[in-house]
């Protein structure tokens, strides 16, 4: 199987998991929005943007490590008992740790639900390390299936707790628990790591090796947090959690886009370590890199063009003020999708210092235009601020990174595209129905054009595929 064959067979299957709860949970927000108010739902976002925060601290990004150096030794059982074993028994003693720790700071901590931020941690951790475990043993359908059944679970006692039992966040934040340990325990019993992991096994120089490669990812994580998640953490503090609520809302839109992604990235970067030695390896990554482009940024058009008909659909009319951030949002999904591909480059090279020092840069950009400009944009600044530290984070990686693989671009792509951008994002501020209705039949037309091959590529693959 040829390496575009096997990358789209292995996204398919990843798919499954990712992108069907993902999709599932969008339709719920008309729900959500309606059953919740703004300042519950900004307290959830808020409690889940934490255990982003402290989630790459305690675990030193392990998982990271794990999923690349298992990787290597597919065909090697002892060698990934070994890495295995010396994982899972740092996780035990980190989450220890880290309990010990909560215990002694909650004691300064009033709030009703800071408990969830320590089992709901830890409930994340084991489940994001057996993830990558079963992806790193090449199991992309075990992975797919944990995935789908944290996903569906959480989903299905959302609604519920929230509905059925008005908990309110209190039922989100369980869901979202009970959702990860069943995904642990699948994984578990499902890839029989209990077999895999023992004390003659636990070795202190291998794990050295894994967090050697894993640390450097911290501070990357952490960048990562502090684009996606400080703007949350500011609006709450500057203009009110009522505020984080909505702009919580709008940031679903372009979380379509990088979820979908994420599944694309999880398989990509594994074709990314195989193929980085290759001797057409600047072709092969050239010709990935504008079917990326292509496909997301004309998904990324389409959900412009077509929001104005739906938005009072999605969104309960309390959320209204999200509707004008979500284009400035999705233009940051763009970046943050070219930012992930060329991330994967410096991966497959086991370069995450380079990783790190290209997040930290972002992060302080996202941080000083966001509280520069609060007060005077108010949520703009934070949408605005996460399209300035994504967009510089590309242009550099995009730079730097051809010391290793030589990209090429199609201009004349790019120029038609950013043109179609700036037509449909001033219709969309217009909202007038005509216009709207006009510019969303050219972006259907426009997708269906630069998208011709990449469409009829893949259906090839996927007629070829049922046959067999």
């Amino acid at each position: 199987m040829n390496r575009e064959k096997l990358l789209i067979k292995n996204t398919a299957i990843v798919s499954i998991g990712k992108i069907c709860t993902q999709l599932i949970t969008f339709f719920l927000l008309p729900l959500y929005t309606a059953v919740l108010s703004t300042e519950e739902y900004g307290v959830v976002d808020l409690l889940n943007t934490l255990v982003g925060l402290f989630l790459p601290i305690v675990t030193l990004q392990i998982e990271q490590g794990v999923f690349r150096y298992l990787l290597d030794c597919r065909d090697n059982e002892k060698e990934q008992k070994t890495i295995i074993s010396s994982t899972v028994f740092f996780l035990i003693v980190q989450s220890i740790i880290y309990l010990v720790c909560f215990v002694i700071v909650s004691q300064w901590i009033h709030n009703d639900y800071k408990y969830f931020l320590a089992i709901n941690l830890i409930a994340n951790i084991f489940s994001a390390v057996l993830l990558q475990i079963s992806r790193g043993l090449g199991d992309n359908t075990s992975y797919a299936i944990g995935s789908f059944l944290s996903g569906a679970v959480t989903v299905i006692l959302n609604v519920i707790f929230i509905v059925v039992f008005k908990m309110g966040a209190y039922g989100m934040l369980t869901a979202t628990l009970i959702g990860n340990l069943l995904c642990s325990l699948y994984i578990i019993f499902r890839k029989k790591i209990y077999k895999s992991v023992s004390t003659k096994a636990n070795d202190t120089v291998v794990l050295k090796k894994i967090l050697k490669y894993s640390i450097h990812l911290v501070p990357n994580m952490i960048s990562w947090w502090v684009v996606n998640a400080s703007d949350r953490t500011i609006i709450s503090s500057v203009l009110g959690i009522e505020k984080n609520g909505i702009f919580s809302a709008a940031s679903k839109f372009s979380v379509v886009i990088t979820t979908l992604y994420s599944v694309v990235n999880l398989t990509w970067t594994e074709s990314a370590a195989l193929n980085i030695e290759a001797e057409d390896k600047d072709k092969f990554f050239s010709k990935m890199f504008d079917f990326n482009l292509r496909f997301f940024g004309s998904l990324c058009l389409g959900i412009i063009a077509f929001l104005p008909f739906v938005f009072g659909l999605l969104i309960n009319e309390k959320f209204g003020e999200a509707y004008y951030q979500i284009p400035i949002l999705l233009i940051g999904a763009i970046f943050n999708v070219i930012v992930s591909f060329l991330g994967s480059i410096y991966v497959a090279k086991k370069l995450t210092k380079e990783i790190a020092k290209t997040s930290i840069l972002a992060a302080i950009i996202n941080i000083v235009v966001n509280l520069a400009t609060i007060k005077w944009l108010g949520l703009y600044a934070a949408s605005i601020s996460t399209v300035v530290a994504y967009m510089s984070m590309a242009i550099y990686r995009f730079i730097d990174s051809r010391k290793y693989v030589k990209i090429s671009l199609n201009y004349k792509f790019l120029i038609s595209i950013l043109t179609m951008f700036v037509i449909t994002m001033v219709a969309y501020y217009v909202r007038n129905t005509v216009i709207c209705a006009i510019i969303a039949l050219a972006v259907v037309i426009y997708t269906i054009f630069v998208n011709r091959k990449n469409v009829k590529f893949v259906i090839d693959m996927v007629r070829k595929f049922i046959k067999r």
